[in-house]
């Protein structure tokens, strides 16, 4: 009768166990057979298999010590690839003799099982208690052991251990090392070996290269891989990852094509690494369409290609279809994770959308992701930026554990929503739990300062507060102490802080002291602080409408048409200012002088009667800001429908009483709407939230968070 053939599926295994043992009857199971259906059952993940086999060894052999040492490393084996490391360690404890092999395998299994600092302790065993030589591929798994568990000194001790050895030379061993710098951020060490070491393989590359790019290191990283091309090393899927996310990091679109046609013309299959690595290459170089392309072709789309098809909308400003992206992923059945909720909450941030921040929350909820560290961050942030900031701050009380991002997008939230007081107290509860602050964290409270005026405390933070945590200022917190000198009113000591300061200052920053030297009437100031702008941008529309604005203000006609006519003659046209307003999940947009609504004369009514009621309680239409030389009463006229105040009479007259009002807005401000709507909430008793281009300005009761400097 011919001997039956080998099982090739788990299920056929444990038929075939049985009739391959009753072959040699009526004696016990041979240890060949054993360790091959183990191998078999180590290979196949069977547990049950596995386990049935060693049963049969136990009855088999009547001491409780492993005396065949490749029978018990194949347990070993077996135990740890079914992620059993405990039975492992059993079996491995209860050996009598332990060879590198069986110290190989049960390592192997520690690594895999996330337990890499285990092997630090067999490593010691094998040396000074079993007296082993070590071979090239127990080194490897230490060296990686060292590399998982950022044990940096331990690892170099095992690269001079390796290197008396001579085993320093071999492939794994090599790359090993190489991987081991590389992710612990000595990147010259990891190049020193790639060069100095005989034999260039694919490997190596991919280490260093992941290893530059971890550390910020482009352009070394741009040579290697320029060196790569050079010596004809093969690519593998994980070099066009590396060489993907290199010329997503530079924003090259022309090396990121060349990459693409390269792997295109090779035999390398496509997994969802890859194609993420290409989707999120052409949305960071501004190419949506080919990203689309990418994600179009693909036959199926995983939560993570449908993540990074939404990120790349979101980092190019195409909220809507990100948000969009949401329903169709729903629609393919496709459950979104905390990455992808994340994203979406930004990009709802990014439109101030509330009514679809509140759906994805709810979704959120129901998903159970609300627990995330991530997704509780992303859903302060945009909270925050809708104006809700009592929602936000109802988010942030209820997490339980939060990191830096955490506290940063509660204390930014409130100094951007005006609550500048509320930002330095979360900033001091951040500290009082030991979290350590960051860059951003800085700009959050450096802008609060601002906003409070607290000139001494700004400086405190910036000189000395920061210098103690190790952060460098940066030019976002410069650009903050300009804020804070300027709103103080010391508009000559910012413009000294600008000169004096090494930094290369941006429109930004220039901007803010022209805004300041516009809301404290220092208009000749304001005029020079225009001159270096246009010097430095040109086509920027913002300065030349606060700069005319400025010159109307002053009744320096002359001066209005002056900047009109260099708007001609540079081809340069203000963006028409336009508002919009959410309500039931509908967005009603705006302009001024808008008639195209259809309940535009109910709107117009309602306008009138509030400006009406608004005169007795100090209203005084401010004409100043109107850039005609008109008669006054023609001014009240053109001042009377701007798109804020058709928004604000709108939601006054389809929201329900006592529910807020959020309008957002695409210009500054004017002067004469932020006096008018401080008295429309206080005659209305709601409250008022309008987003401009500048900033939040809350209005209630009279009052605006911005106190009046915006």
């Amino acid at each position: 009768m011919p001997t039956p053939k080998p099982p090739t599926s788990p299920q056929a295994a444990v038929k075939f166990a049985p009739c391959l043992f009753k072959q040699k009857q009526p004696g016990p199971p041979s240890i060949e057979d054993t360790i091959k259906l183990l191998k078999f059952s180590a290979d196949s993940k069977n547990l049950k298999l596995g386990k049935t086999v060693h049963a049969l060894a136990i009855t088999a052999n009547e001491s409780p010590r492993y005396e065949n040492v490749a029978q018990a490393t194949s347990l070993i084996n077996f135990y740890a690839k079914c992620d059993q490391i405990s039975l492992a360690r059993h079996v491995f404890d209860n050996m009598r003799q332990r060879t590198v092999v069986s110290y190989g395998a049960l390592m192997t299994g520690y690594l895999h099982n996330g337990l890499s600092l285990e092997n630090l302790n067999l490593f010691k065993d094998m040396v000074s208690v079993d007296g082993l030589r070590l071979n090239e591929f127990v080194f490897s798994i230490v060296i990686s052991s060292c590399s998982m568990g950022g044990k940096v000194e331990e690892g170099k001790q095992c690269h001079g251990f390796v290197w008396k050895s001579g085993l320093v030379f071999h492939r794994y061993v090599k790359c090993a090392i190489i991987d081991f710098y590389s992710k612990c951020s000595d990147v010259e060490m990891a190049m020193l070996v790639l060069n100095s070491l005989p034999g260039y393989d694919i490997f190596s590359y991919n280490s260093v290269l992941s290893g530059l790019m971890d550390n910020g290191r482009l352009r070394e990283g741009f040579e290697v891989l320029v060196k790569m091309v050079s010596e004809l090393v093969w690519w593998d899927s994980v070099t066009y990852v590396n060489a993907f996310g290199l010329s997503a990091c530079l924003h090259d679109l022309k090396m990121g094509l060349q990459v693409h046609g390269q792997m295109l013309k090779s035999d390398v299959e496509s997994d969802v690494y890859l194609n993420c690595a290409m989707i999120n290459m052409y949305g960071k170089c501004g190419k949506i369409s080919n990203a689309r392309k990418v994600f179009d072709g693909l036959i199926t789309r995983s939560v993570v290609l449908w993540t990074a098809m939404i990120s790349a909308y979101f980092q190019n400003g195409y909220y809507e279809e990100a948000l969009n992206s949401f329903s169709q992923m729903e629609h393919d059945d496709i459950q979104p994770n905390e990455f992808t909720f994340a994203v979406l909450l930004n990009s709802a941030a990014g439109l101030s959308t509330l009514g679809h921040g509140d759906v994805l929350h709810a979704c959120i909820k129901k998903s159970g992701f609300d627990k995330h560290v991530m997704v509780g961050s992303a859903l302060i942030n945009m909270y925050a930026k809708c104006g809700n900031i009592e929602a936000a701050n109802k988010v942030f009380s209820r997490m339980i554990h939060r990191d830096a991002t955490t506290w940063n997008a509660m204390i930014c939230g409130y100094a951007h929503n005006g609550l500048g007081r509320e930002a330095l107290i979360v900033f001091q509860d951040m500290l009082a739990t030991e979290q350590c602050p960051n860059y951003v964290t800085f700009v959050g409270v450096l802008f609060a300062c601002g906003h409070l005026g607290l000139v001494q405390e700004g400086f405190y933070y910036l000189n000395h507060l920061m210098k103690q945590f190790g952060i460098e200022p940066g030019l976002e917190h410069y650009t903050c102490i300009v804020g804070l000198l300027s709103r103080s009113g010391r508009l000559d000591e910012a413009e000294n802080f600008m000169r004096c300061t090494p930094v290369k200052w941006d429109v930004v920053a220039w901007r803010t002291l022209l805004n300041a030297s516009h809301v404290h009437q220092n208009y000749g100031f304001g005029s020079r602080i225009a001159r270096t702008i246009l010097k430095m941008e040109p086509n920027d529309v913002g300065t030349y409408t606060l700069l005319s604005n400025m010159y109307a203000k002053a009744k320096r006609w002359d001066g209005v048409l002056k900047v009109r006519k260099l708007m001609r003659e540079r081809n340069i046209k203000k963006e028409p200012g336009a508002s919009w307003i959410e309500i039931r999940n509908t967005t009603y947009v705006f302009v001024s002088d808008d008639s195209n609504h259809p309940e535009s004369s109910q709107i117009y009514e309602k306008i009138s009667e509030l400006l009406a009621k608004i005169k007795p309680l100090g209203y005084v239409p401010d004409v100043a800001v109107v850039l005609h030389d008109v008669e006054d009463e023609q001014k009240e006229g053109y001042l009377c429908y701007h798109s804020e105040k058709l928004a604000i009479a709108y939601g006054l007259m389809k929201t329900p009483p006592q529910a807020p009002i959020r309008v957002i807005k695409n210009l500054r401000m004017c002067d004469d709407c932020h006096s008018a709507v401080k008295l429309i909430s206080k005659l209305t008793n709601r409250d008022i939230i309008v987003r401009d281009s500048n900033r939040f300005h809350r209005f209630q009761d009279g009052c605006c968070s911005c106190a009046d400097y915006w």
